[in-house]
């Protein structure tokens, strides 16, 4: 690098720590840092909402600070015709803080049905070749407080257990890779107030008012709920609690696992002996969903519904042999094989 252009790079990342100057986004920054606290490189997934810009200026001081090398990612989805201008945009507004962004697109036929969820599976695919690529298996995303509390309505709605009413966690596995959310703690204003502070501009998603989508509906009944005495940080207190009981409920389950199964290497299965089926449903519940996606080599769980009805006929005798999340499940004598389907 030339000495001029060493120069400009001292003075962007002078300016950008600068910024931490005002109380406000200094207390923001110090809550992020707290949250993230990871010593490996990393990436960034940007959208160019007021949150994903947040999160990409946090994460570049956080890179300085630390010394840690991170790349920049928006997908370009183009499911709206402003799609392309707008990563465009963003990239090169970014680009002036010496933020190098780069733009994933989406290329090929695009779904009538179902858009949100497929658009969510594929970002995260573009991200996960690009992170394979650059050898990064930790990625930032920018999901917040308000994230989590439109997680829980509409996990409501889909009659969730505990699990998935406090689904939205700090850090999960995909695949291999660490996803984080470090915004979790924070609220959607001062993630507002800090792109309004430092970068002047944020994409505004028209989609964001359009209620056919579950979540924007989601969205409105919870600013009526704060209009009719919702207290949020009693909410976020109450699903801390919940997340508690999770992690209790987790340690039996995992008890379950490593007392009552046995994995045969020879011929890759899965044997769940009598007393697996013997404790509390929600234990047993989990600990068959997480043995279907251990030998299923899937990620996300099978539906309740049919794991229900297969505990159900296991515990009544009823049970012999059924297929799902890519698995053969068979019971013989006193115990249920779990092997992958071919």
């Amino acid at each position: 690098m030339s000495l001029k252009n060493l120069s400009v790079k001292t003075k962007i990342h002078k300016n950008l720590k600068n910024k931490l100057n005002n109380k406000r986004i200094n207390l923001i920054y110090q809550r992020f840092e707290k949250s993230l606290n990871i010593k490996e490189n990393f990436a960034v997934a940007v959208s160019g909402g007021p949150d994903s810009l947040a999160l990409a200026f946090l994460a570049k001081i956080y890179s300085i600070k630390h010394n840690l090398k991170t790349k920049f990612f928006i997908v370009n989805h183009k499911l709206r015709q402003e799609s392309t201008k707008e990563a465009i945009k963003v990239k090169k507004l970014l680009n002036k803080f010496l933020i190098n962004l780069e733009i994933l697109t989406w290329r090929g036929k695009k779904p009538i049905k179902n858009i949100q969820a497929l658009a969510r599976k594929k970002r995260y695919e573009l991200l996960f070749l690009k992170c394979d690529r650059y050898k990064l298996n930790n990625i930032l995303l920018g999901h917040h407080q308000d994230d989590l509390f439109e997680n829980f309505f509409i996990r409501i709605l889909r009659g969730s257990g505990l699990k998935g009413l406090i689904s939205l966690d700090k850090k999960i596995v995909i695949d291999g890779k660490h996803l984080l959310r470090p915004l979790l703690d924070l609220k959607k204003e001062d993630l507002i107030f800090l792109s309004k502070n430092v970068f002047k501009f944020y994409v505004q998603d028209p989609t964001n008012e359009d209620k056919k989508y579950q979540r924007i509906k989601v969205r409105k009944l919870i600013e009526e709920l704060k209009e009719n005495g919702l207290d949020k940080k009693k909410f976020y207190k109450t699903i801390k609690n919940l997340k508690s009981s999770n992690r209790v409920v987790s340690h039996y389950v995992r008890e379950n696992f490593e007392k009552n199964t046995f994995f045969s290497a020879k011929s890759k299965k899965l044997i769940l002996n009598k007393l697996f089926f013997s404790q509390p449903d929600e234990v047993v519940f989990r600990s068959l969903s997480d043995s279907i996606k251990l030998v299923g080599e899937k990620y996300h769980s099978s539906r309740g519904k049919k794991l229900d009805k297969i505990i159900k006929e296991i515990k009544n005798d009823e049970f012999s042999k059924a297929t799902l999340g890519g698995c053969i499940i068979e019971k013989v004598n006193q115990t249920v094989i779990i092997a992958k389907e071919h």
